[in-house]
């Protein structure tokens, strides 16, 4: 969702514990709102100048629909084996 400095360093520190393997199971990670997340975070630029890998955008998952980013988080849990009880995971 669209935040302020607060929501950044959350997301950030989160992927850069998935990044570094700190984190050891699989943490989905969706950014829900295209325009928001498009127009302040630009990966394709950080990933120009070097500052993170391509295979890095890869650790965030963009969508616009609840339906889609519900689909994907439990499409991901279940794909790494992680026990989702009342899900049907």
């Amino acid at each position: 969702m669209p935040g302020g400095f607060g929501s950044f360093d959350e997301l950030f520190e989160s992927l850069t514990l998935v990044q570094t393997g700190k984190i050891k199971k699989h943490l989905p990670i969706v950014l829900y709102g295209d325009e928001f997340w498009n127009k302040v975070v630009n990966f394709d630029a950080l990933v120009e100048f070097g500052t993170i890998s391509p295979e890095d955008v890869n650790l965030v998952h963009r969508s616009d629909s609840v339906d889609d980013a519900f689909d994907y988080i439990t499409a991901q849990l279940a794909e790494h084996s992680i026990d989702c009880p009342g899900i049907g995971l």
